[in-house]
């Protein structure tokens, strides 16, 4: 396996061998994520977030100077010289002179994998529109594996808006890898994609349903997503959905004990906030998952570790 000046832009850029791999390296990221490294000294991040972004562009970051790189970018295209017209090539092949890396977070589906036809550098795809997510998928099975001790042989339900919703993209197709039960649950209007069902399907067991309670007695990973209010071309259609699942102590009460509650967060409303204090939480937990998952992509893609 070669990760060295790899570009991250999909989930299916990778085999399931090299997904194992990355989650492997992760998990001995975990010391060195608490006491630091030397790994990346003099290696530069560039973060180019067209989006609004809290924890992905925190994460990258953080990651980054735990292995003792620095790092540089924006968190809003409107300071940057996006706002004088600039288009997304002539940034990225800018950018590329003062960064070793760049993760990239842009409104528009396939703008990562654009930059990476101009970049000479590698680039992380940080989420483009509604379309993928990649680094958050890989976080969100390292979450799993190290709370469950395996995927294969698990029940999971995506649940909330499987439509716009990037990150269940990612997770979807990286879990069609794994020998797992997939539920899909949503309203009708935000059903999973056709092109993505279609293909996970050809994988793995999937059953699409509208009610959350005919299937949580019978899960062992419950992955909870917000209503994407952003992606909505009409507010009147997010406004019909809004609110349509809300994951309370009464829903929980028919769930295996052992059931863990994932959300790639932020929540708005769909997980109570007395779900935090119940032993079925992980959502918390995720943030950090995704510091020591990024640390692994960020030293395998600049070669630090092979």
């Amino acid at each position: 396996m070669e990760f060295a000046g790899r570009d991250i832009i999909s989930i299916r850029d990778f085999s399931r061998e090299e997904i194992d791999y990355i989650l492997k390296v992760a998990c001995a990221m975990e010391p060195l994520a608490r006491k630091g490294s030397d790994m990346l000294k003099g290696k530069i991040l560039a973060t180019l977030f067209f989006e609004p972004s809290t924890r992905t562009r925190l994460s990258f970051e953080a990651a980054m100077h735990k292995l003792g790189g620095s790092t540089i970018g924006f968190a809003e295209a409107e300071i940057a010289s996006v706002r004088k017209g600039e288009n997304l090539a002539d940034t990225v092949r800018t950018v590329e002179n003062y960064a070793d890396v760049i993760a990239i977070r842009h409104p528009l589906e396939g703008a990562a994998r654009l930059a990476a036809e101009f970049a000479k550098v590698p680039i992380i795809n940080g989420g483009s529109g509604a379309e993928e997510h990649p680094t958050q998928a890989l976080l969100d099975l390292y979450t799993i594996m190290k709370e469950k001790g395996k995927i294969d042989g698990l029940k999971i339900a995506l649940l909330g808006d499987l439509r716009y919703g990037r990150t269940v993209h990612s997770l979807a197709y990286a879990l069609s890898y794994y020998d797992v039960e997939l539920y899909l649950v949503s309203p009708e209007s935000l059903k999973m994609r056709r092109e993505i069902l279609e293909e996970i399907k050809e994988k793995i067991p999937v059953k699409e349903e509208t009610d959350i309670k005919k299937v949580i007695p019978l899960l062992d990973v419950l992955y909870v997503t917000r209503i994407q209010k952003e992606r909505f071309p009409d507010p009147a259609e997010y406004i019909k959905v809004k609110g349509s699942y809300k994951i309370d102590l009464e829903t929980l009460s028919k769930a295996k004990k052992d059931l863990i509650v994932m959300h790639p967060l932020p929540r708005v409303d769909e997980i109570a906030v007395e779900v935090d204090r119940t032993p079925h939480a992980r959502y918390f937990q995720q943030v950090w998952n995704g510091i020591v998952t990024r640390m692994a992509l960020l030293a395998l893609i600049l070669g630090a570790v092979k």
